[in-house]
């Protein structure tokens, strides 16, 4: 007992005392029993950029004009200030939003743009391939034709931009412009001076005597896969901005700013700066909030799994660079066509357009005809295989390792992966929304609404509208009318997808003879080795090969009895380059037939 009375005991026991009484000093101040002030309510104010710091008073006051956070009791508020409040939560939902979104629209954005260079780099890369090949197989025609290709690279770009049109349409304007050319210069080279209105006869018989067959047909069904993939895919990127830069802007409810006033500013009324939402309460208040918002969950989650799909048909086998780099074959083939059905096409073309002017033709002695058109026709097929050997190496028939165009398939691949992290975007977007901050997780007393408690005790609603009948904490109309728009369009978009992507890899499957290797396979057979990196060994060699006939025009002289006949001399024929090496037997089979058939037509039609 007698250390109890010790000078040390004595002096701890007033310092204890002393800051009980300061304690209690603070409370009394807080409170607003004792010294009431609105100090901490102002600097919140404004540190918060709320509004006019002049709308703080300094002191409380008994405001009855109130209509969210009155209490009954003095407080630090005014009707000027909740209306400063409610502006300022819709502009902090705004800038919560942008801020959770803004990585993904970084990504969405820049891929965009990564997505129409790298379209821009490969349609360049094959117009210049097919103008290459162009000038080396018909030089007759060369010149006059680059500026039909330019506007057929121009509109297959525009296309997969989104313009409104298709890819029938616009290989139908190309071949208008070039029947005229091919009729002229290698079908009847003796054709000189074509008027307006004869090349316009020779555009419109196009269609009506379809002088490049099947081929011409083709050459839309086989680009029309690759485009429409690579099309809809640069369209689901700006489906995807569109739907982010929507709920950015979403539009909150009366009911909801006032929910949200409640929730986070109407403690400072009370003084209560530093006391924060409890988090079960903060849940039901952000979940009544973006009810409608939520309702983006389903559609969204479908539209990353298109946006895979889409991912994987580019880099299977709708190959958008291997399908630019084919569009040579294809005009190739159907050139071919018409020369080997010259004669007949002459036929109807003199019925409907009439004669056109010809050029002046030397006569021969009948004698030596026929042995000088096999001696030329040997010759100048020597001459042309050569040459087109000695470009071979230069023509940009594979796109080269160093090509930024070749990480088409990479730059697909990388971004889907991180936009499937995406999926649950919607769904978890009201507990991003109560994260950090803003709400206490880990403290024991958390304000409900009503004032400062242990817990939140009232139920806590689930995502989704139907689920908000059950909120405690606000009412939910239904959905908003600008949201229900963004649905609808999420939803058709994906549907569009989903039907054509499903019917044309049947009819892909079927033309491939059931070969059993579908998209997937191919892309797991890939591995991270692209197409373009040489990976296809031996088979490449297919890619190389190229029709090559000679031009009537390189000749010296014509024989007048043969100048519609004589149109084609020596033809070599080769397949055309197919992306699977299983089916490359086939393929030089039955060309090496139609080769023999060809070469057979030809010597018959010198010889007879």
């Amino acid at each position: 007992m007698a250390g109890d009375r010790s000078p040390e005991v004595f002096f701890c026991r007033r310092r204890f005392g002393l800051l009980l009484l300061a304690a209690a000093g603070l409370w009394c101040g807080v409170s607003g029993v004792k010294n009431p002030s609105c100090h901490e309510v102002k600097t919140a104010f404004q540190i918060r950029q709320i509004g006019p710091v002049k709308l703080v008073p300094d002191v409380p006051t008994a405001d009855s004009n109130l209509q969210i956070c009155g209490h009954g009791a003095q407080t630090c508020c005014t009707k000027k200030m909740e209306e400063s409040y409610q502006m300022a939560v819709r502009r902090e939902r705004k800038e919560n939003i942008q801020t959770l979104n803004f990585e993904l629209k970084y990504m969405i954005v820049g891929h965009t743009t990564a997505f129409q260079a790298t379209f821009e780099s490969l349609l360049h890369s094959a117009e210049n391939h097919t103008i290459s090949l162009l000038e080396t197989v018909y030089r007759s025609m060369s010149k006059e034709a680059v500026e039909p290709i330019k506007e057929l690279f121009t509109d297959i770009s525009l296309y997969l931009l989104g313009a409104q049109t298709s890819v029938e349409s616009i290989f139908s304007r190309f071949f208008d412009s070039l029947f005229p050319l091919v009729y002229s210069r290698l079908i009847n080279p003796g054709i000189t001076g074509l008027s307006e209105e004869y090349t316009e006869c020779l555009r419109l018989t196009r269609q009506d005597i379809n002088p490049f067959g099947l081929c011409s047909k083709e050459a839309v069904t086989k680009l029309e896969k690759s485009l429409w993939a690579s099309r809809m895919f640069y369209q689901a990127l700006g489906v995807g901005i569109e739907v982010l830069n929507a709920t950015e802007h979403a539009t909150l409810t009366k009911e909801c700013s006032r929910a949200l006033v409640k929730m986070q500013y109407c403690p400072h009324c009370q003084g209560l700066t530093l006391i924060r939402p409890c988090e079960g309460y903060c849940l039901n208040v952000m979940r009544g909030c973006f009810a409608s918002v939520s309702e983006l969950d389903d559609p969204w989650r479908d539209y990353i799994s298109t946006l895979e799909h889409l991912t994987n048909e580019m880099a299977g086998s709708r190959d958008l660079q291997l399908a630019l780099l084919g569009i040579w074959n294809s005009i190739n083939e159907a050139i071919l066509h018409a020369q080997l059905n010259g004669p007949h096409l002459s036929a109807t073309v003199d019925k409907v357009c009439g004669q056109p002017e010809e050029k002046e033709i030397k006569h021969l002695p009948d004698n030596i005809v026929q042995t000088e058109e096999i001696i030329e026709t040997q010759s100048l097929t020597m001459t042309h295989s050569t040459t087109l050997s000695n470009k071979r190496s230069s023509l940009p028939l594979k796109a080269s390792k160093n090509d930024k165009s070749r990480s088409l398939k990479k730059m697909s691949r990388e971004f889907i992966n991180y936009m499937k992290r995406s999926k649950t975007l919607y769904a978890s977007l009201t507990e991003r929304l109560c994260d950090g901050d803003l709400v206490m997780k880990d403290s024991s007393t958390c304000w409900n609404g009503e004032g400062v408690v242990g817990s939140y005790t009232s139920r806590v609603v689930t995502n989704g509208l139907k689920a908000q009948v059950n909120n405690p904490e606000l009412k939910v109309k239904g959905l908003d009318p600008h949201i229900g728009t963004l649905i609808n369009r999420l939803k058709q978009f994906n549907q569009a997808a989903a039907e054509n992507t499903n019917l044309k890899t049947e009819k892909m499957a079927i033309r491939e003879g059931g070969s059993g290797t579908g998209i997937n396979e191919e892309m797991e057979s890939s591995g991270d080795c692209d197409d373009e990196d040489g990976c296809q060994g031996s088979g490449d060699r297919s890619h190389t090969k190229d029709v090559l006939r000679v031009n009537p025009d390189d000749r010296n002289e014509s024989n007048p009895a043969v100048k519609k006949m004589g149109t084609t001399t020596t033809v070599i024929v080769k397949p055309s380059p197919k992306h699977k090496e299983d089916s490359n037997m086939g393929n030089q089979a039955s060309s090496s037939l139609f080769c023999i058939v060809t070469t057979f037509a030809v010597l018959w039609h010198y010889l007879s």
